[in-house]
């Protein structure tokens, strides 16, 4: 009976340390509202941060859905923008990506061709992240 209770104890110490796992692996979301101009990073389904971003200016569009990460590319240089530059470049539509920018004025409103632009520390920590917990745990949530 002793032995009964001891299996049993450690069976569940084991299935609750696997949970405790895969729980902590976790994964990150970014949900970049376009009415406020603003990125939510959320770590394993806990707030982290709020940052102000740029989206697309009148006449580009940022597209609005739920994505995952396809490239991550540490130096990133525009071929369709005179070469501009776009740090810690997460992409996650076709040539749209999460990106640092210099426009540090800008941020908080609307002002880039359809990429969402952070300021560099923001997109430095965004693409660690990223990076740490993979692009299968990673969504871009855009919402209007």
């Amino acid at each position: 009976m002793l032995r009964l209770a001891v299996s049993t104890l450690l069976t569940l110490a084991i299935g609750c340390f696997i949970a405790a796992s895969s729980a902590s692996a976790g994964s990150v979301v970014a949900r970049i509202d376009l009415s406020e101009q603003r990125m939510y990073v959320s770590i394993a389904g806990k707030p982290a941060y709020s940052w102000p971003v740029s989206t697309a200016r009148r006449g580009y569009v940022t597209p609005t859905g739920s994505y995952r990460p396809t490239r991550l590319h540490r130096r990133w240089y525009s071929r369709k923008y005179n070469n501009s530059p776009m740090p810690h470049s997460i992409f996650f539509r076709g040539g749209y990506a999460i990106h640092g920018t210099n426009a540090l004025k800008s941020l908080g409103r609307p002002a880039s061709h359809g990429c969402v632009r952070l300021a560099p520390g923001n997109a430095a920590t965004l693409f660690q992240l990223v990076s740490s917990y993979g692009p299968r745990n990673t969504r871009i949530v855009i919402t209007r």
